[in-house]
């Protein structure tokens, strides 16, 4: 059986309920050791009937040089699109959740139109009075989320190649942040930079074990004169 394709059919039952400004949005990297968290809203007009549009799917499922060929499309043909970041000192001092979700309110805030619905991938957005409907998998079933996973995925690509310039020895431009073999042996062997998540494991165990190197030997207990 052929595995589904985002659709339409979320936003065409809004469509017909005279709702024609639907933002679609994702947030793209989570899970990386390195570098920000973003997030990605798109609003299409009604009804587009763009041939690549057939191409579109969930960010993660489409090869790198698919979502570069992608990307300038949905910016040029979207009705309305925006992406932000969230650095790598914000979510250590709030959390990746709520990074997340600051993310998505700074996209939707650079929207160049204001929308009147949300099409969200997964999780609410309470902090955002607009009405707004969550998707399980959502990327993988409206094009809107998943155009927004796009062009997210695809900035915070190119933002991470372009920080490879600056730290070289940590090869950014391969791994993107994320854990791989490659990335913990330079943790292990220069540790983290500014762009590297201390409150994320395991380079959270990592500073804490160097922690412990530099606390000094214990000397020789003391023994009570009295005795």
């Amino acid at each position: 059986m052929a595995s589904r394709r985002p659709d339409f059919a979320f936003e065409r039952r809004l469509w017909r309920q005279d709702v024609t400004l639907i933002a679609g949005v994702d947030e793209v990297g989570r899970g990386p050791l390195a570098g920000p968290v973003a997030a990605g809203a798109v609003i299409f007009a009604p009804e587009p009937r763009f041939r690549w549009l057939k191409s579109v799917n969930d960010s993660k499922k489409l090869t790198p040089e698919a979502r570069e060929e992608l990307a300038p499309l949905i910016w040029e043909k979207a009705l309305a699109a925006a992406v932000s970041f969230i650095s790598a000192e914000t979510i250590d001092r709030i959390g990746i959740a709520e990074a997340s979700r600051q993310a998505m309110l700074g996209a939707l805030g650079d929207l160049c139109v204001r929308p009147q619905y949300l099409l969200l991938d997964a999780f609410p957005l309470r902090a955002c009075r607009l009405d707004q409907t969550p998707i399980i998998g959502g990327d993988a079933v409206s094009l809107s989320i998943a155009a927004a996973s796009i062009i997210a995925k695809v900035a915070r690509d190119r933002l991470m190649t372009a920080h490879d310039r600056r730290y070289p020895e940590y090869g950014f431009a391969s791994h993107k942040g994320y854990f791989t073999p490659e990335h913990a042996r330079a943790l292990r062997e220069i540790g983290p930079c500014e762009l590297h998540r201390r409150s994320f494991s395991p380079l959270k165990e990592l500073l804490l074990g160097q922690q412990l190197e530099l606390l000094p030997e214990p000397g020789p207990a003391l023994v009570p004169a009295s005795l």
